[in-house]
């Protein structure tokens, strides 16, 4: 007995959709850094806090954004010596950033799987 197999390859829409998901990750996480950047940032009021934004991933890279846009927000970031109102602080970017890591490769694994089913 013969048994006749066909077979089509579907590495690059697999590829395609693996990166769409993976950049749909990016943004929530870049969300979520956000968010938790917004409890921290140094002024609870104003411009400062009201410019943070999660910008969504470069197809290119998926590299994901978040920001803060005032003349003084990479300052008021940098500056350790500067005192802060309770639970305000300087890093208000990086730490939220290196505290939801694993949040964040979760996310991406999540939408991954989801674009893939």
């Amino acid at each position: 007995m013969t048994m006749i197999v066909t077979t089509r390859w579907l590495g690059l829409e697999v590829a395609l959709k693996e990166r769409e998901g993976a950049a749909r990750g990016l943004y929530l996480w870049a969300e979520e850094v956000l968010k938790r950047a917004v409890d921290i940032v140094p002024l609870d009021f104003g411009p400062l806090l009201e410019s943070g934004i999660a910008s969504p991933p470069d197809p290119g890279t998926l590299r994901a954004a978040v920001s803060f846009d005032t003349p003084y927000a990479c300052r008021q970031h940098e500056e350790l010596t500067w005192v802060h109102a309770p639970g305000r602080q300087a890093k208000y970017l990086e730490q939220p950033a290196n505290d939801s890591r694993g949040v964040g490769l979760l996310l991406v694994q999540r939408e991954m799987k989801t674009t893939l089913t």
